[in-house]
């Protein structure tokens, strides 16, 4: 009797596990679909383009393969190359001054806002994401006209301390700097706010801890603050990266790419190259390599995050 009982709990133990799986499959199909269909299809079709020669104004029936040709023509020192190698600089340089100058403008903005006796903490906080939801081409047109050499209020501030006007956006040495400080005024806001979310999570008591043994502000920052900040500053690294990168909008819609291609980034020269000029093939392989560059950089991002984890415990 005993045996029988048993094994009718484990059939309806079986059957509840089998219904709840079911219902998992069920549930997670329709997101899995559309990841498929958006994300891993395009990406597939992406690395199947970088082996074939193809051009945009044909169909996929006429690509023709042509192994990593694609890829030794974008390293080669003729003009493909020369140019991918100049945008792939150009995004390596925006993508290093975005990181460095919004990460820890972002933990001082976020310092602020979190101090408790600081009035007007939530409306500063507020300003500072409202920035992040501005669309680009309402940013792109206020910086153009703040970085106008003539009537553009940068210059005439420069003007009063006995600077001479600058061409922000028409020379090659501050034109892609132009940009990059376009975008940390955009996107610091959001990392601001990530910023002040992990502060939030940092206990009191061990700054009174820490006061009580006689350390200063600035010593109880680079001994409780910035460590306890590891995984948020980490994930706002990868993602102000990934931003960083996929960067297109200013660069379309102020510089297309000039002057002398000094802000021509990869994501407008993969346009230029793929739809302008109907080079597919060509295009498809430098928007893998543009991917393949930034894994590279995250997974080296995350083993240096390891090894600081590792030195410390």
């Amino acid at each position: 009797m005993g045996g029988y009982w048993g094994t009718q709990a484990r059939d309806e133990h079986t059957s509840m596990h089998s219904t709840q799986h079911r219902s998992a499959i069920t549930m997670l199909a329709p997101a899995t679909g559309l990841i498929g269909v958006f994300i891993l299809l395009p990406m597939l079709l992406t690395i199947w383009l970088s082996f074939q020669s193809w051009s945009t104004q044909t169909g996929f029936e006429t690509a023709t393969f042509v192994g990593i040709q694609n890829f030794i023509d974008i390293f080669a020192s003729n003009s493909v190359g020369r140019d991918f190698k100049a945008a792939l600089v150009n995004t390596a340089i925006y993508t290093v001054l975005s990181v460095a100058i919004i990460l820890p403008l972002s933990v001082l903005l976020g310092l602020l806002v979190h101090q408790k006796l600081a009035p007007g903490g939530v409306f500063l906080r507020t300003v500072l994401f409202s920035t992040y939801m501005v669309p680009m081409i309402a940013v792109a047109l206020v910086f153009s006209k703040l970085y106008s050499p003539t009537e553009g209020p940068l210059n005439q501030i420069l003007g009063w301390i006995g600077i001479p006007p600058q061409t922000w956006l028409s020379s090659p040495q501050t034109a892609l700097v132009s940009i990059v400080l376009l975008n940390v005024w955009q996107q610091v806001g959001y990392f601001t706010v990530l910023a002040v979310a992990g502060l939030t999570q940092i206990p009191d008591s061990l700054y009174e801890a820490a006061r009580i043994d006689g350390a200063n502000p600035v010593q109880r920052f680079f001994a409780i603050t910035l460590p306890l900040l590891g995984n948020t500053l980490l994930f706002s690294a990868v993602i102000c990266i990934i931003n960083a990168v996929q960067v297109f909008e200013p660069v379309a819609l102020i510089t297309q790419g000039g002057p002398v291609n000094a802000t021509n980034v990869l994501t407008f020269h993969i346009r230029r190259v793929g739809i302008e000029r109907a080079q597919g093939g060509l295009g498809s392989a430098m928007a893998v390599t543009l991917m393949l560059a930034l894994i590279v950089a995250i997974a080296a991002l995350f083993a240096f995050a390891r090894s600081r984890e590792g030195k410390t415990q």
